[in-house]
């Protein structure tokens, strides 16, 4: 094993290029579509799970182009749909859509996310969050609908 040994006395200095983050990019991939319009997101890694987001994002009606390690989402014209378990199964991090489409359209029903076989993964802190800001959850037959007038952040005075 390789190790760095660092004697005192003597400042570090220089820069490196920090690579883009997979649980980085895709939660702010999702928050594009809050936008309804154009963002472009830089150092987005080019891996599988930020190939289905894109896929997922365009079946909601974006427009997505990835150059390089950019990628630009015009969520001018998506439309918050069912969304298919086949599609939803693909990634863990597909239920990151749950709240920017509540967010903006009032309700979204979406299947149950897929992704990973490293264990239990559920969805109860998602739900507990959404609700406490005003929206229903409800679970029927895989499938997970969400419905809101408005969401509503309660601020309290904790002294």
């Amino acid at each position: 094993m390789e190790k760095f040994v660092i004697v005192g006395g003597n400042r570090l200095k220089g820069s490196i290029k920090a690579n883009g983050s997979k649980n980085a990019s895709l939660p702010i991939l999702a928050s594009t579509l809050l936008s309804g319009g154009v963002c472009t997101v830089h150092q987005v890694p080019r891996l599988r799970d930020v190939f289905v987001m894109q896929e997922l994002l365009t079946y909601l009606g974006a427009k997505v182009t990835f150059d390089g390690n950019t990628m630009r989402v015009d969520s001018t014209h998506v439309q918050s749909q069912e969304i298919s378990e086949d599609l939803m199964r693909k990634m863990r991090a597909s239920n990151l859509v749950l709240g920017p489409l509540l967010g903006r359209f009032g309700s979204v029903r979406i299947s149950h996310p897929g992704g990973c076989n490293i264990g239990s993964r559920p969805m109860n802190l998602h739900f507990k969050g959404l609700s406490a800001l005003g929206a229903k959850i409800t679970e029927k037959f895989g499938y997970i609908t969400a419905e809101t007038s408005q969401l509503v952040v309660n601020v309290f005075n904790i002294a």
